[in-house]
């Protein structure tokens, strides 16, 4: 449902005019309800704020460090 929502968006249409489109396509949403422009924004308000929660995430549990690299090599006889 975002990528129909950001592809509308972007295509320039506002957030009534997406809400209007997806009901005169009968598309419901996720509770079975019509289409609100609000309903439009909490979808992309959400998917961004999912993205830059799991950025966060991956920032704080794996820091990024480099260390020095040692190469070996072994002789297979």
């Amino acid at each position: 449902m975002y990528k129909i929502i950001k592809d509308l968006k972007e295509s320039g249409l506002g957030y009534r005019k997406i809400s209007k489109k997806l009901n005169s396509w009968g598309i419901k949403t996720e509770k079975g309800n019509e289409w609100l422009p609000q309903s439009v924004f909490s979808v992309l308000k959400r998917k961004k704020q999912r993205r830059e929660r799991i950025q966060s995430q991956r920032n704080e549990y794996f820091p990024l460090e480099m260390s020095p690299m040692e190469i070996k090599y072994y002789r297979i006889d």
